[in-house]
């Protein structure tokens, strides 16, 4: 269908702008800095889900859309599509991770142990109400240990493969600079795996939940454990034109690997895997599950990669969503038109009887046609 730009009333939409701004107020390097500081997990969303890593900049979009979170989104890739391409990290192994938080549902006793870090996970959660009434709150320090965890830990991964309990897929050999860039190129299916996980790593947290929690509840034909979750910050290490590596810092991301039990005669555990910037478990969580059931070999919508990758892709989406706020005169008027010459053909008794919605879509079919 043919949808149709209008203009008109610049004046009425200038103010609109105006009064939408006034009721976010000033914004300053100040209260970007406090978005920045108390919203950590926020900004780790939106760097997530926009494919740029810089909290400062997730902050300045949060602080400009008011907590719009597609919004800041949209602005974060907007601002990266801007900026140059001046380099390809060198890989990431698991096994380098500055590991802050390592466990696993799965086994107890895994090789390095489990890492609890920054979590909720056990503790009881309450609204501390006492803060509205002037009461304010300062963590309590945490307490130093006898003995530190290591900096980095083992894959938990190559440990079950070298006793035969994962299966083994086909891996991908693919040169560093020649992985596809799903930021830069369309996504077309069938996805290569690159492309799957780079789709995984920036879709929207709330639709891959929905759907990943799809397939956790028995829709899916897979029930997943988690194998091993990380929180950690990756080292990016930049290859000189003259061939020296070096780092350019550390980014904070977010790993999981899920597993369960292979359907049929297979006695091996399938593997699914997923990570993305910043700390954002239940994302990763729901990602991986996802990963999981698209192997699996009875598919169901939540396991299919067109309907899972297409419909967790944040800006597509609500911008698709939102598009239906604007004006749709012309092609709402031509549906009106067609209900009329129904009502009118019926009351003349002249030519075949149609139902309105029959002839709606005939007029959109039409519509199409001529588009």
């Amino acid at each position: 269908m043919a949808y149709v730009a209008t203009r008109g009333g610049e004046h009425a939409i200038e103010q609109s702008e105006r009064l939408y701004r006034e009721d976010l107020g000033r914004i300053d390097k100040s209260s970007v800095e406090a978005i920045g500081e108390s919203l950590p997990y926020l900004v780790d969303r939106v760097m997530g889900e926009a494919s740029l890593y810089e909290p400062e900049l997730a902050a300045l979009a949060l602080a400009q859309s008011g907590g719009d979170l597609y919004e800041a989104v949209l602005l974060l890739r907007a601002y990266r599509t801007t900026q140059p391409r001046l380099a390809i990290a060198e890989p990431v192994r698991q096994q380098d991770l500055f590991t802050v938080r390592r466990i696993s549902a799965a086994f107890k006793d895994i090789p390095g142990g489990q890492i609890l870090g920054p979590t909720l996970d056990y503790s009881h959660r309450l609204l501390n109400v006492g803060i509205l009434n002037g009461a304010g709150f300062t963590p309590e320090p945490v307490e130093t240990a006898d003995r530190a965890a290591p900096a980095t830990q083992p894959s938990l991964t190559d440990w079950q493969r070298a006793q035969g309990l994962i299966a083994e897929q086909p891996a991908e050999q693919v040169e560093p600079d020649e992985i596809p860039d799903i930021t830069r190129e369309p996504l077309l299916f069938p996805a290569s795996r690159a492309h799957k996980l780079q789709s995984l790593a920036r879709a929207d947290t709330g639709g891959t939940l929905a759907l990943g929690y799809s397939t956790m509840r028995g829709y899916g034909s897979a029930h997943p454990t988690v194998n091993e979750l990380r929180l950690a910050e990756a080292e990016v290490r930049i290859r000189h034109p003259r061939g020296t590596i070096f780092s350019a810092g550390r980014v904070r991301v977010s790993q999981t690997e899920v597993i369960s039990k292979g359907g049929g005669k297979s006695e091996a555990l399938q593997l699914g895997f997923a990570a993305t910037f910043g700390w954002n478990e239940v994302k990763v969580i729901a990602a991986a599950s996802l990963d999981l059931a698209s192997n699996q070999p009875k598919p169901h919508p939540a396991s299919n990669e067109e309907f899972v990758l297409y419909h967790t892709e944040p800006v597509e989406s609500s911008g698709f969503c939102i598009h239906f706020k604007l004006p749709h005169y012309v092609t709402f008027q031509s549906s009106l038109d067609a209900l009329r010459r129904v009502r009118s053909d019926r009351q003349d008794g002249s030519g075949e009887t149609v139902s309105p919605s029959g002839a709606i879509a005939r007029q959109d079919q039409l519509e199409e046609a001529a588009s």
